[in-house]
């Protein structure tokens, strides 16, 4: 086996973990910290490990950064990553689970190191006008479809 210097491509994944309550969806974000995009806002989530499905990867991701168990995660869209000012490049994956809102109660910092503050729940509306968002949500945000929004919960205007 050849060990190789060249760059390699890992797979991100980030999950819209929503609740609704008065016809309202609202999702979990953060703002991140001690990594590239420390300061910018971001969804729950991490990389995918050897031999582990994306599902599996995800509610693995949920529970250790947030100590939310979410069940039957579902894929909502894929974006290629390539980050040169920081020498990476993702295929980042976008998941959406729903919980109730007794559950939503639950979420907590798991990961003090990995996250400024607390964990938010805000309106799409709301998560639209932070800035800066981690890039690859940035991606998502600027580029995500009626069908898209739509599978995570939320109303198209």
């Amino acid at each position: 086996m050849s060990i190789t210097t060249e760059p390699i491509v890992r797979v991100g994944i980030g999950c819209f973990v929503t609740y609704q309550k008065d016809n309202v969806t609202r999702i979990l974000v953060g703002k991140r910290d001690g990594s590239h995009g420390a300061g910018t806002w971001q969804l729950p989530g991490g990389h995918l490990e050897y031999n582990e499905s994306f599902e599996d990867c995800i509610i693995r991701e949920v529970f250790e950064e947030t100590n939310l168990s979410i069940k039957d995660p579902r894929l909502i869209a894929t974006i290629n990553t390539p980050m040169p000012a920081d020498n990476k490049h993702y295929v980042t994956l976008f998941m959406h689970s729903q919980v109730g809102y007794e559950e939503s109660q639950h979420a907590r910092v798991m990961e003090p190191e990995k996250l400024q503050g607390e964990w938010h729940w805000m309106t799409w509306e709301e998560v639209c006008h932070q800035k800066p968002l981690f890039y690859p949500f940035q991606l998502f945000v600027e580029t995500a479809t009626p069908h898209q929004l739509q599978a995570i919960g939320l109303e198209c205007t």
